[in-house]
């Protein structure tokens, strides 16, 4: 089932909606027919559009300030907790990342500026902090960007406030520990405010703090692992002893070669030994049983597999083989012929040593 959906596509960058946000949409609708039938349900589904039109203008705020700091943003997903804009990578100065972090809520601040602007010219009073359903929509939409902007400042990472105080630490003890650190008081964080939640009996306030207790994790996780990996290529990190299947071969000949020995993926080659397809384990299981022992390999295997080269860099070839779904990627040279294999235990195993010793660079393979 796909959880995720493109809606549009706004200056290179793809707008995506979980589908949780739609079930999210649709109960808040329900919420909104009991209690005043079909205005009811039309007037909650237009307010939380406009709440979420709202959270979408504060993360294209991040966007166009990373875009000018030459950092792509490929996407931008809406879950019923907000907005999440994926950035292509984090910024190697912490005076960027201040920046972009600050943008979204300068956005959010405008937004509320603006509405309250709209509603004191109109002779209405904001009502400044007043969320009580009966306020008219500008001032209920003005009060939740106030609330939405005092919520990203909290230093909680990974949210904005946490991700300023990422880059103010980072600029004086270095993006890994500037990031333990903002990671670590994200989580405490999060943990307060879950268990303060439960105790008051706001469900999706627990399910906020779990996500940005896990989102902390998650990205303390990613600086390390791209600290660990930085400078190295594919070369470096490849498998050079495997063992490939020749396109002829059948399942039973697979399984002899999965029972005796490590490798779990296998690079299926035509008699040029130029790379045709790649044989996982899991690939093995459901052509038996599919297929059955006698089955070709290529009937089984993953075709139209994308290959690396051994001089790319550590970050381009993690995320290649992260979106490709696969286990592992074959490496060719420039002339197309099969020299490695690029694993995700590999490079898992090659990451543990890198951390563990002190230099963070002996023992790794040179490129030659």
């Amino acid at each position: 089932m796909k959880w995720v959906y493109t809606i549009g596509r706004i200056g290179g960058t793809e707008v995506k909606v979980h589908l949780t946000f739609v079930l999210f949409l649709i109960w808040w609708a329900v919420g909104g027919y009991q209690q005043a039938g079909a205005s009811g349900a039309l007037g909650a589904a237009l307010w939380l559009l406009a709440v979420f039109a709202c959270i979408l203008l504060h993360e294209f705020g991040h966007i166009f300030m990373a875009r000018r700091f030459g950092v792509r943003t490929p996407d931008v997903i809406l879950l019923p907790i907000g907005g999440v804009a994926r950035l292509e990578r984090i910024p190697e100065e912490p005076r960027q990342e201040l920046l972009i972090a600050l943008a979204g809520p300068a956005v959010t601040a405008g937004i509320a500026l603006i509405l309250f602007g709209i509603i004191r010219l109109s002779g209405n009073d904001a009502g400044l902090g007043d969320l009580s359903p009966g306020r008219p929509f500008l001032s209920l939409l003005m009060n939740v960007n106030v609330y939405l902007l005092i919520f990203n400042l909290i230093p909680a990472f990974p949210m904005d406030g946490g991700r300023v105080l990422r880059a103010l630490l980072a600029s004086r003890m270095g993006m890994v520990r500037g990031t333990r650190v903002a990671a670590t008081l994200g989580q405490i964080l999060a943990a307060v405010g879950g268990l303060y939640a439960i105790t008051v009996g706001h469900p999706l306030a627990v399910l906020v703090a779990f996500f940005v207790f896990l989102g902390a994790s998650a990205e303390a996780e990613a600086v390390e692992t791209r600290a660990a990996g930085y400078g190295l290529q594919v070369s470096q990190m490849m498998v050079t002893e495997f063992r490939t299947i020749p396109v002829y071969a059948t399942l039973a000949d697979a399984v002899d070669l999965l029972l005796s020995g490590e490798q779990r993926e296998f690079p299926v080659v035509d008699n040029n030994g130029r790379i045709e397809g790649i044989l996982t384990r899991d690939n093995l299981i459901r052509g038996l049983s599919t297929l059955g022992p006698g089955g070709p390999v290529t009937g089984a295997m993953t075709q139209e597999v994308p290959v690396v080269a051994p001089t790319l860099g550590f970050q381009d070839a993690l995320e290649r083989l992260r979106s490709s779904r696969l286990p592992a990627l074959p490496v060719v040279d420039r002339a197309g012929g099969l020299i490695g294999l690029l694993t995700s235990d590999n490079i898992t195993d090659l990451l543990l040593v890198q951390r563990a010793r002190p230099d963070g660079r002996a023992g790794v393979r040179q490129p030659g």
